[in-house]
């Protein structure tokens, strides 16, 4: 069984589900560490949303929980997302990542012996350019493959 753990920081959509768990031909299985919003972020989020022409979303930064009050809205997209991936016929196990979550992840990967890490995020414009998004830091960190891609939002997908 090929195991991933994948990196979120907000609930799967079917888009995501579909593209992860296809990425490989084995039987797959997933460990999902969540990420909730921190307030420590919210300025390069608003610089993000502006840079990508979402200046909506930058005005409404403020509006969404962050640090302590993001938790439980962050447990239920984990527990969204884990479902979603057991539907889809993988093994999905997770948590909500609290404090250090690249130490946190290079455990998990130590203790699961993780063939790969998913860091599935919206764009940051910002920590991209400098190098100091999630991705680029967990390459230093795991001593396994790490794979960035950008997540989908469920309002996005089409239905036809």
């Amino acid at each position: 069984m090929f195991t991933s753990v994948l990196m979120i920081e907000q609930p799967l959509s079917s888009a995501d589900v579909d593209f992860v768990t296809t990425l490989h031909d084995d039987a797959m299985s997933f460990v999902v560490l969540m990420r909730p919003r921190g307030d420590e972020d919210r300025l390069l989020r608003a610089i993000d949303d502006v840079a990508l022409g979402e200046l909506e979303q930058a005005v409404h930064e403020a509006d969404e929980p962050e640090g302590e009050a993001a938790l439980r809205p962050a447990a239920l997209a984990l527990e969204h997302s884990l479902q979603r991936l057991r539907a889809a016929g993988c093994e999905a196990i997770g948590q909500v990542i609290d404090d250090h979550p690249l130490d946190l992840l290079r455990s998990v990967v130590e203790q699961t012996h993780a063939d790969e890490v998913i860091v599935l995020t919206a764009p940051h414009l910002v920590e991209e350019f400098f190098h100091r998004d999630w991705a680029s830091r967990a390459r230093h960190k795991v001593g396994v493959p790490v794979l960035k891609l950008y997540a989908h939002n469920d309002e996005d997908e089409v239905e036809e």
